[in-house]
């Protein structure tokens, strides 16, 4: 019996990983000014989008998870953060100050993603 039960929690653990992964779907080179970023599911998809230093990106939020925490995104390292809206698209432009990797998420960190800028 007790062999079960350390199955069962090492499946749960395995889950727990996997739901909190930082980046579980591919990334995007952005060849046009605009990506839409689906919102749904527990992830952003694409959560990696890579865009040339000096150009200026409109990201696409679209949200189709009811959770709460889809509720906003936040660029902790840009100051930029914004509230989206269920089954809407709210756009959010950035133009990043310099090259590097700026992280996004949810308000409690469960979707996560990250803005490349080479």
């Amino acid at each position: 019996m007790s062999w079960g039960v350390n199955l069962f929690g090492l499946l749960l653990i395995g889950f727990i990983v996997w739901w909190f992964c930082p980046v579980r779907s591919a990334g995007i080179k952005a060849v046009s000014d605009a990506v839409d970023v689906i919102v749904g599911d527990g992830v952003y998809s694409p959560a990696v989008i890579e865009v040339s230093r000096g150009d200026t990106v409109k990201l696409n939020f679209i949200r189709r998870d009811a959770s709460p925490c889809a509720e906003q995104v936040i660029f902790p390292g840009l100051g930029i953060s914004a509230e989206l809206p269920l089954h809407q698209t709210r756009q959010v432009e950035i133009t990043p100050p310099h090259s590097g990797e700026f992280e996004f998420a949810c308000r409690m960190g469960g979707y996560r993603g990250k803005l490349i800028v080479k």
